[in-house]
């Protein structure tokens, strides 16, 4: 990310078009830390849904992602990658929790089989 006082002399010298998000909260300071979710599922059949991510620290400080507005779709052995944003920064994460859901209240429960899973920090990429 950049700070929003800088982004137009970093972004604009680029060939090739930009685009730029400004994610804030609706909470006070109002900062968002954006988290990537690099995912790579192992089911045979296709799930569509909502991953919500939950990271907590060593010192069991907990913060909870926003819910995404599109649905995703997982597909056997398919990359999926998914922007999520957190109220709070967790510097030293001790343990990462996913959670499926399709939305839907009729229907079975489906699990989502995760093969590999990788959450980058955008504020921070050397984390």
């Amino acid at each position: 990310g950049y700070h929003a006082d800088r982004w137009k002399k970093l972004l604009i010298p680029y060939s090739s078009p930009t685009k730029a998000y400004f994610d804030t909260s609706d909470q006070d300071p109002f900062c968002m830390y954006n988290y990537l979710l690099d995912i790579t599922t192992w089911n045979k059949s296709i799930r569509r849904g909502f991953i919500k991510v939950k990271i907590t620290d060593y010192a069991g400080n907990t913060v909870e992602s926003q819910t995404n507005s599109e649905a995703s779709t997982f597909q056997q052995y398919k990359r999926v990658r998914i922007l999520t944003g957190f109220h709070r920064d967790i510097e030293k994460i001790a343990k990462i929790s996913l959670t499926f859901s399709t939305k839907t209240l009729i229907g079975p429960k489906h699990k989502l089989r995760i093969l590999q899973m990788k959450l980058k920090s955008l504020n921070n990429p050397k984390r």
